[in-house]
């Protein structure tokens, strides 16, 4: 089509004469006269959209899972769109009343989209999930038609604006995983939440009171338990077990699986209890399960739900039972002290009003942790209000101290330099407190304004310590020491061979195993050098099981597997899978039984251990 032709009119014969004439045509082929030809100039365009693929993915092939990757998707998805229109403006060739045409209907139907899509879909979706769909189909299309009529090549490409811009509009954006991709279903699908609320819809018998059987059995701390996040000694260290690996001929036995409200939180085990939390449509719940059939016994449910499009609904922190007492904090800031019998509230505090804070991007996630009779929190508000510490009996606010804005950690039980103290990370670096009054007894300087710290500080011995940042800013061994009142803290070295995010690590003979954004990968502690690293773990979470020195691994995607805790290599030695979707969660081991759940599902195996009818020595 020439710069004269209308956009989607049919092409002119060869020449303004009859067929039958024998009078040649000896216009220039460039000609306007002629009317044939698309002046259309695609190379520029293959160019650039050759170019944007290659920003968008080779930070993430070098750098998974980092800001890198995250501004390469970003960046490339803006440039190549700005490069296509600029090409198309300038450069395409073709006549102006065409490119204003086309550009203009493009844009008309971006914002047509935009303003019917789903909630979940945001500005930054587009920009990363859809633009460059459309600006690539878009050149494909060009490329691979030339041999089409003037009008049929130009309603194709309309064709191709409708169906780049209209899937957008059929979809949601249920998240994304730990490697930035997007979790899509069509929008008038069910969610799992919508589809758990439909169950118990259909249950019109069903109660949320105890059974008779388990009335009167008040829950006490027995050996094996998990009263908390990450376990007793929260460090997801587990001693005294042995698991049987012949899970080929004897896979784990599934005790029940069943669905659960959204929630990243983990469980605490007592009995046989399990705790944890949930989001059930505009109801935040706590929530008590029988370990051994999956059983609901009771709930609990403040109004509450907090949302966010990265990672979903539901609540974060895991609950903590302490001296016959339940601990758990929504994802809004509501602390709540239960009956673990019964789930009666015995004391509830708002620690937004309590501190002044803003709920975080992410919703709070600390896990409440009890240490003399005080129960601590992580609010982040302003004039020493960063950690909340309040009686665990009276519920009455003992004390407020740190600087702190942002951390999604909770305060974690450590001995250093053999003083008892309470550690945190937090965008200000590390900060101990004394468990009873709050004071604050040492501070580590290491600021971090642009990644929010997610994982706990690592005890590795007497004074040092681990504090990772995630999203490729690396990891940094501390030591602290004193004399007096008087500490002293120095940085022993710093790594970039692993970056913990949200997946906490664990320590073995002289050894950090955790998450390098989609790598797991083993640390040397001596001088953080990386002794190896693997793939097909996906962002997932560890147990230690440290008499057999071996890793539990529970990944992304819902498997579990067994992996040597050794520095010579990632030796596999069993897996299997546990549960559907995005799984984040940290997995628990009670006395054989293995709990794993995610925002989905939550499910029990019986592992078999060493020494059992089933194992092979």
């Amino acid at each position: 089509m020439s710069d004269a032709a209308s956009p989607l009119s049919p092409e002119p014969l060869p020449s303004d004469e009859k067929p039958s004439s024998v009078v040649p045509n000896t216009a220039p082929p460039s000609s306007p006269a002629q009317g044939t030809q698309w002046r259309l100039r695609l190379w520029p365009a293959v160019v650039i959209i050759i170019l944007q693929w290659l920003v968008m993915k080779i930070p993430g092939w070098v750098q998974p899972a980092s800001l890198w990757m995250f501004f390469g998707l970003l960046a490339g998805s803006l440039l190549g769109a700005v490069g296509i229109a600029a090409w198309w403006l300038f450069a395409s060739r073709i006549r102006w009343k065409t490119r204003l045409w086309v550009l203009v209907s493009c844009l008309a139907m971006g914002v047509a989209s935009y303003a019917a899509s789903h909630k979940s879909i945001s500005v930054i979706g587009y920009l990363l999930y859809f633009l460059p769909v459309l600006t690539t189909a878009a050149v494909v299309w060009l490329v691979l038609t030339p041999f089409l009529r003037g009008s049929i090549r130009w309603a194709g490409l309309m064709v191709v604006f409708l169906a780049a811009w209209g899937y957008p509009i059929l979809v949601r954006m249920d998240g994304i995983d730990g490697n930035f991709a997007a979790e899509m279903h069509y929008r008038w699908e069910a969610t799992p939440e919508e589809k758990l609320l439909q169950e118990f819809a259909a249950r019109p018998n069903h109660s949320k009171t105890l059974p008779t059987s388990e009335a009167s059995s008040t829950p006490a701390l027995g050996p094996g338990d998990w009263p908390a996040f990450r376990g007793p000694n929260r460090d997801n260290v587990l001693k005294r077990v042995r698991l049987a690996m012949n899970w080929k001929e004897h896979p784990p036995k599934q005790l029940w699986r069943h669905r659960i409200g959204p929630g990243w939180c983990s469980f605490a085990v007592v009995g046989n209890r399990i705790f944890t939390q949930e989001q059930r449509g505009k109801d935040e719940l706590v929530v008590c399960y029988q370990a051994d059939s999956g059983e609901e016994l009771w709930t609990h449910g403040d109004e509450n739900r907090f949302e966010e499009l990265m990672s979903g609904a539901g609540p974060r922190a895991t609950p903590a039972f302490h001296e016959g007492r339940l601990y758990a904090l929504g994802g809004k800031g509501r602390l709540n002290c239960l009956d673990p019998e019964t789930g009666k509230v015995i004391w509830e505090h708002d620690i937004v009003a309590d501190s002044g804070a803003k709920v975080p991007m992410w919703g709070f996630s600390a896990s409440p942790l009890v240490v003399h009779g005080i129960v601590t929190v992580f609010a982040g508000g302003n004039d020493g209000k960063a950690v909340l510490g309040y009686d665990a009996v009276t519920g009455k606010l003992a004390w407020s101290a740190g600087t702190a804005i942002n951390s999604y950690c909770s305060l974690h039980p450590a001995r250093l330099d053999n003083v008892e103290q309470l550690i945190i990370s937090t965008d200000v670096g590390l900060t101990a407190f004394e468990p009873a009054t709050g004071r604050i007894i040492w501070e580590y300087s290491a600021p971090e304004p642009s990644v929010v710290r997610c994982i706990q500080p690592t005890v590795l011995g007497n004074s040092e310590l681990l504090l990772g940042t995630g999203l490729t800013k690396g990891a940094e061994k501390v030591r602290v020491r004193h004399d007096g009142d008087n500490w002293t803290r120095e940085k022993v070295w710093s790594t970039n061979a692993i970056s913990p995010y949200f997946n906490d690590v664990v320590v073995q003979r002289g050894q950090l195993y955790g998450f390098d954004a989609m790598f797991f990968t083993c640390i040397n502690l001596e001088d953080g050098k990386r002794k190896w690293r693997e793939r097909g773990y996906a962002n997932g979470q560890v147990l230690l099981l440290a008499d057999q020195e071996l890793l539990l691994i529970l990944t992304e995607k819902g498997d579990v597997a067994l992996v040597d805790a050794s520095p010579d290599g990632c030796k596999e030695r069993a897996r299997f899978h546990a549960i559907d979707g995005k799984t984040w969660n940290h997995p628990v081991l009670v006395r054989g039984k293995l709990f794993v759940r995610n925002g989905e599902e939550a499910a029990c195996y019986q592992l078999d251990e060493l020494g059992g009818p089933l194992a092979q020595h």
